[in-house]
């Protein structure tokens, strides 16, 4: 790791006080030497050669400004100065490493939904996500329009419908189809499909949080009346169970059988519902855009296998 720092100790800076530009291997080095007080030694611990030990002291010396090592043909012994440093890179070095190196146990990448993440493909990805990088993938269910990556709260988002408008890379993955939801013992569920016009006749029951579905989706003269609107997804499979309405949700919510009192049925003529992954542009997670291709690869992957877009095409269960 060779990164650049800057020290705030009054002893680090330079002849005309500004902050020197060191390296950590300068400071390894430094370190080193402090500690044997042989170059030779120094040189085997660091990996290098004593050549190349040299000329990295005294390219820290000329950057403090300051003598470090008092040297004869014989004996190395520290300056007051090195002396000084030492102390405090003994104290320091070892933290400022600690904090610069990312370790795979404590490095986290929270991926936010709002419900249901697809099957298959998408946990196809998070293993070998976690295998390839090391890093673990955090589910974070969040009920709220973009599951939080619009506030930080994770580093990505799993989203159907709309992305937030702006300051985000959004991958689109797919499309879904929609079905109808309703509950056994209803008219609606004797039947295999409605078309979309037919549930503007129908009382709507509504996810108002992270739904895909709005009245304005319909004609202005013939939209549905909302009977219950629902903070979440479970809150909107109970009320459809308990015949508060009908309502309209993704097609890969259908092929989990998620409710025994609720049946779907096809929408043919249904606005399709575009499936997106959503990240920050500023300040994003390091690893965001390598989740978000393998997510992409592994999607295409299924695809290829099956000759169809999963989720959104291919047979509907009838439960």
């Amino acid at each position: 790791m060779n990164k650049t720092v800057s020290s705030a100790g009054s002893m680090t800076r330079g002849l005309n006080g500004t902050l020197p530009d060191v390296a950590i291997r300068h400071l390894r080095a430094f370190l080193a030497v402090a500690e044997t007080l042989n170059f030779t030694q120094a040189a085997e611990l660091t990996g290098t050669t004593q050549p190349s030990l040299t000329r990295t002291i005294r390219r820290l010396e000329e950057a403090l400004g300051t003598r470090l090592l008092d040297r004869t043909t014989r004996t190395v012994r520290l300056s007051p100065v090195g002396h000084r440093l030492r102390a405090e890179l003994l104290f320091l070095l070892p933290r400022l490493e600690n904090a610069l190196t990312a370790r795979p146990a404590e490095t986290r990448l929270r991926l936010g939904f709002t419900w249901m993440l697809p099957d298959g493909w998408m946990q196809e990805a998070l293993s070998r996500f976690e295998e390839q990088t090391g890093t673990g993938v955090e589910l974070v269910r969040r009920d709220e329009p973009f599951a939080g990556v619009d506030r930080g709260v994770v580093d990505l988002a799993l989203l159907r419908g709309q992305a937030p408008a702006s300051g985000m890379h959004v991958v689109a993955l797919c499309s879904e189809s929609q079905v109808a939801a309703a509950a056994r013992g209803t008219g609606l569920d004797r039947r295999q499909s409605v078309r979309w016009a037919e549930l503007a006749d129908h009382p709507l029951v509504r996810n108002v949080v992270s739904g895909t579905v709005r009245p304005e989706l319909w004609p202005a003269d013939h939209r549905p009346r909302t009977a219950v609107a629902c903070g979440n997804f479970d809150e909107w499979l109970e009320a459809v169970a308990a015949g508060r309405g009908v309502g309209i949700v993704p097609e890969s919510a259908a092929r989990r059988g998620l409710h025994p009192g609720v049946r779907f049925l096809r929408i043919p003529d249904a606005p399709s519902v575009p499936m997106l992954l959503a990240y920050p542009r500023q300040g994003a997670h390091p690893l965001a855009a390598r989740f978000a291709a393998m997510v992409q690869d592994s999607f295409a992957a299924t695809a290829r296998h099956t000759g169809q877009l999963p989720p959104s095409r291919g047979a509907l269960p009838v439960h």
